[in-house]
């Protein structure tokens, strides 16, 4: 293990801290303002912040800012989220970019709300939940490389109701261009739109919902992208092609038959998760799939091509991945469109990527406060999510610039070190007084309102 940390190499993160500051500057440039500094402060607050967020507790922890400025920064100053991201990315990619080892994910998370106030929000399925509840839902965009990852773009599910709620959306100031679209259209853009960026990578990863959704595997595919999708273990493929057509019509009643069909009355399609007792034990591998904080991670591994059902017809031929953890019972099914020659240690490490968007995701909760925001609006929402993707491209820099002499540093270190080092606010005991004072008139209204 390496670790030759000294006192002031902690320091190089203020360093970076203001480096990042100043090459994001004009991407808060407006008309008429400069919000460049609330940035700052915003970024600071949510790097410094422990527990349960919001701008109020930003504000009592960063020097020379006041809670109702940092509130006016992220709902209503129009700087452009998008611009920050496209910068944001454009950085990833200087630091971590790889076109060989690189990949993208898809995924969501949810965000827990109580009433119907927040744009978005209502009853829907809430991963951090576990089931259905009253949350909103992000569709977000994670990077990796090797053991490195980042979230490059985060956009909020507008559900059908929302969009359609002209009441809803003017309450919450959802722009009129904005329309429904499925979480997996989201995800979609959001790739293309990386690509547009220059981010290199060489696959995609998504879960269950989005690898289920043959369309999106097809337009994946039409653009030339590699992509690796979690499947059901009830999904159904034949394991050769079967003939179809249109078949003749029988008799001379009826119309003639115009639509193509499987003409092989024998031949059925299979759910994946019986192919795996019909696989030669001799067709099993057992590989290295990535590195975990302990040790190297080995699994269980058989790749064989098949036909997907897609409208009850045979789909383009992919390969079918089955695999298990060693000393694990669970087995784990996905489709992938990589090419004919793939080598399985490939196919292994693509299939086990998509951890690394479920710890990018924890990341920006417990470094970079994604869930911990007061944002009712579409504008609000979407600009904090953006100031946390920039506090964890800030805190991965540091991490990389420290890691050279400490490689075991985590993101939660530098979050501990930034903690220590930072500059912070000194609060008085009037101000003291003053914030107890505020909880308790919000208190009491909260209690006159909900009798």
């Amino acid at each position: 293990m390496k670790f030759n940390l000294k006192r002031k190499d902690l320091y190089v993160v203020l360093s970076i801290f203001r480096l990042i500051n100043m090459s994001f500057n004009d991407a808060f440039l407006v008309r008429t303002r400069d919000s460049s500094d609330k940035a700052r402060q915003y970024l600071q607050g949510l790097l410094l912040n422990r527990g349960r967020g919001n701008c109020s507790r930003f504000a009592r922890k960063v020097r020379n800012c006041s809670s109702q400025a940092l509130q006016n920064f992220i709902t209503d100053s129009p700087w452009n989220e998008r611009i920050v991201i496209g910068k944001i990315q454009r950085e990833v990619t200087r630091l971590i970019g790889d076109p060989v080892e690189g990949s993208i994910h898809i995924d969501e998370t949810g965000f827990p709300k109580q009433g119907n106030c927040s744009v978005g929000v209502q009853r829907q399925y809430c991963g951090r939940l576990g089931k259905v509840d009253n949350c909103q839902v992000a569709v977000v965009l994670g990077y990796s490389h090797g053991t490195q990852r980042i979230l490059i773009d985060g956009q909020l599910y507008l559900p059908e109701d929302w969009a359609k709620s002209n009441k809803q959306r003017n309450k919450c100031k959802v722009p009129k261009d904005v329309r429904f679209k499925t979480k997996a259209q989201i995800g979609f853009e959001m790739i293309l739109n990386a690509q547009k960026n220059g981010v290199p990578f060489a696959w995609i990863g998504m879960d269950c919902f989005y690898g289920e959704q043959p369309w999106l595997r097809n337009k994946l595919d039409e653009e030339g992208l590699i992509f690796i999708a979690d499947i059901p273990r009830d999904t159904r493929v034949w394991l050769s092609q079967p003939k179809t057509g249109i078949p003749v019509r029988n008799g001379k009643r009826g119309r003639n038959p115009t639509r193509e069909r499987v003409l092989d009355e024998g031949s059925a399609p299979i759910e994946v998760q019986k192919i795996k007792d019909q696989i030669d034990p001799a067709e099993w591998k057992r590989v290295p799939a990535r590195e975990t904080e302990r040790k190297e991670l080995k699994m269980d591994i058989a790749c064989l091509r098949v036909y997907p059902v897609e409208n009850k017809l045979p789909g383009k031929e992919l390969w079918l991945i089955i695999r298990k953890e060693v000393g694990q019972d669970t087995f784990k099914y996905q489709l992938t469109n990589a090419v004919l020659d793939t080598d399985i240690r490939k196919l292994a490490k693509m299939s086990c990527s998509r951890y690394w968007i479920e710890r990018a995701i924890e990341d920006a909760k417990g470094v970079g406060s994604l869930e911990d925001y007061e944002a009712r609006s579409w504008r609000s929402w979407h600009h904090h999510i953006a100031m946390v993707l920039l506090a964890m491209l800030a805190a991965l820099m540091m991490q990389i610039e420290l890691g050279t002499k400490a490689e075991m540093l985590t993101l939660q270190d530098v979050k501990e070190i930034l903690e220590v080092i930072m500059p912070k606010r000194d609060i008085s005991d009037r101000e003291i007084l003053e914030i107890i004072k505020a909880k308790h008139r919000s208190r009491l209204s909260a209690r006159e309102s909900h009798h």
